[in-house]
């Protein structure tokens, strides 16, 4: 069997370019976790740092331990949306392959 080496780097320069623009379109996603049915919402981007807080008033008269139960909860549901949405931009550009890869290795973007 023959490798046509040139092929091979040629193929990787691409997927590296198509990785580079699919970081770059992950700045610009954002997705949105909430709790206590909406008392609570978070915006985290592709790269799953934390946007924006939006804490509704009436929550505050609650005690504090429930507050910071509904930040969680929400926060973690956004990063689990955000995640969901980079592996989903990288299959786009992969085609499945980086999801099978060997040894349980991560795809290369934060929180993999």
């Amino acid at each position: 069997m023959k490798f046509d080496i040139d092929n091979i780097l040629q193929q990787a320069q691409k997927m590296q370019s198509q990785l580079e623009k699919v970081q770059k379109e992950l700045e610009e996603v954002e997705v949105e976790g909430s709790a206590g049915g909406g008392m609570v919402t978070v915006k985290v981007n592709g790269k799953q740092e934390l946007t924006a807080i939006k804490i509704e008033p009436e929550v505050l008269s609650e005690d504090v331990e429930m507050l910071e139960d509904l930040v969680l909860a929400a926060i973690n549901q956004a990063i689990s949306r955000s995640k969901q949405s980079a592996e989903e931009h990288m299959q786009k550009v992969t085609g499945g392959l980086m999801g099978n890869l060997p040894g349980g290795m991560k795809m290369p973007f934060p929180g993999s």
